[in-house]
C-alpha cells in the first residue's frame, strides 16, 4: 500500500519501507531574518532559498513524524496566533520591548492615534506576471507562486492558480503570511495554510525586467522582509536584501516628509523598488541610511516627537497593541 513519508525535505509516497530516504531530522529555526533547519548549517534570508536547502540525513521512510517539537512558547502567544503580529526590533542597545497591556485600554488608546481603516483593495506591488504564452516551458518546472506547488507535467499552463502574493512572516512563534489573517504556531501548521488568491494561468517560468540600458535582463522584487523598533524621536527601518549595489542603489527621504523612495539594484541581477509612505510626516533632513551586506537600514526623525507609532506604512493594519516608547537617540 502507498504511503506518503512525512519526513520534513521528504514527502516521497512509498511502497517499500526500506527505500532510502533523505530529510531534515530537525526542526526549522527562524532567527533575526535568518532561516534554516536545526540539523544543519545552512542559513539563508529569503523563504525560497530556505525550502530548497538539500537534506542533511539519509534513513528510511516514515508515516510518524519524529521531528523534535519546536520549544514551547508563552500563552499570549495563542492569542498572537489570530493576530497579525509586531514587526521584532533589530539589536541595539537602544532596543526597546514591546509591552501588552490591558486589551480594552490599549484599544481605547490607539483610537485616537490610528488612521481610519481604509477598504481592502489588492497591493498592486505583490502581483506577479503570469509566463509569456510563447516561451516553452521545460518538463516537471514547479509553478513559481507561493503555496502553488503546480507542476507543468501535469498541469495546464492556463488552469486556475490559487497562491500567497505576499510573503512569509515569523515573529515569536506566530507564523503566516503579510497578505492574509490567519496564524498558526506549528510550522507544518504553516507549510498548509491555502492560498488566499486565485488566478487564470500559473508562473512556471516567471518574468523578467529589463535594465535601463537594454543590455541584460534583471529580476525585480515584488516585496523583501523589512522591520522596524522607534525610540522618542526616531524609528529604525531595516529591509533586508542582499548584495545591495551601493553605487547604483537610490535612497531619497522626500522633501514634504511623506516618506521614503526606494530603489535598490544588487550585483546578482535583482531589484527593489517601493514609495514607503510612513504613517505620520517625517523630517527629512534629519534621516539617515545605511547600506551593509545584507540590508538597508535607515535612521527616520519623525517630526512629531514622542508619538508611538502603531505601524510603519499608511494603511497597514494595526493589532490593538501598544509599543512602549524608549529614550531618543542623541546625535
Amino acid at each position: 500500500m502507498a504511503q506518503k513519508c512525512v519526513h520534513k525535505g521528504c514527502g516521497k509516497v512509498f511502497t517499500d519501507p526500506d527505500e532510502e530516504c533523505v530529510y531534515h531530522p530537525g526542526p526549522p529555526e527562524f532567527h533575526e531574518g535568518q532561516k534554516g533547519w536545526k540539523c544543519c548549517k545552512p542559513r539563508f534570508l529569503t523563504f525560497d532559498e530556505f525550502l530548497a536547502i538539500p537534506p542533511c540525513t539519509a534513513g528510511k521512510h516514515s508515516t510518524v513524524d519524529d521531528t523534535p517539537a519546536e520549544p514551547a512558547k508563552q500563552k499570549q502567544e495563542t492569542q498572537l496566533a489570530a493576530d497579525q503580529p509586531r514587526l521584532k526590533p533589530i539589536s541595539s542597545t537602544n532596543t526597546v520591548t514591546p509591552v501588552v497591556p490591558n486589551q480594552d485600554a490599549t484599544t481605547e488608546s490607539l483610537s485616537s492615534i490610528a488612521p481610519p481603516q481604509k477598504p481592502s483593495t489588492p497591493d498592486p506591488r505583490l502581483e506577479e506576471d503570469s509566463d509569456d504564452p510563447d516561451t516553452p516551458v521545460p518538463p516537471n518546472t514547479t509553478c513559481k507562486r507561493r503555496s502553488c506547488g503546480k507542476n507543468s507535467a501535469d498541469t495546464r499552463r492556463d488552469t486556475e492558480c490559487t497562491y500567497h502574493p505576499g510573503i512569509p512572516i515569523f515573529h515569536e512563534g506566530s507564523k503566516g503570511w503579510t497578505c492574509c489573517k490567519r496564524r498558526v504556531l506549528e510550522f507544518d501548521e504553516f507549510m498548509k495554510i491555502e492560498g488566499c488568491k486565485t488566478r487564470t494561468g500559473h508562473c512556471f517560468l516567471g518574468k523578467r525586467g529589463k535594465k535601463t540600458d537594454g543590455s541584460a535582463s534583471e529580476e525585480e522584487l515584488q516585496d523583501v522582509r523589512n522591520d522596524f523598533y522607534q525610540t522618542g524621536n526616531t524609528l529604525i527601518v531595516s529591509f533586508y536584501l542582499k548584495k545591495i549595489d551601493k553605487e547604483r542603489a537610490k535612497v531619497e527621504f522626500l522633501g514634504d516628509g511623506s516618506g521614503v523612495e526606494l530603489d535598490l539594484p544588487t550585483s546578482d541581477g535583482k531589484r527593489f523598488r517601493r514609495k514607503v509612505e510612513t504613517w505620520k510626516e517625517l523630517v527629512p533632513e534629519k534621516c539617515e541610511k545605511k547600506i551593509l551586506g545584507t540590508k538597508l537600514e535607515m535612521v527616520l526623525f519623525k517630526k512629531e516627537g514622542g508619538v508611538g507609532w502603531p505601524v510603519l506604512t499608511k494603511g497597514e493594519r494595526t493589532t490593538g497593541e501598544r509599543i512602549q516608547i524608549g529614550g531618543p537617540l542623541r546625535a
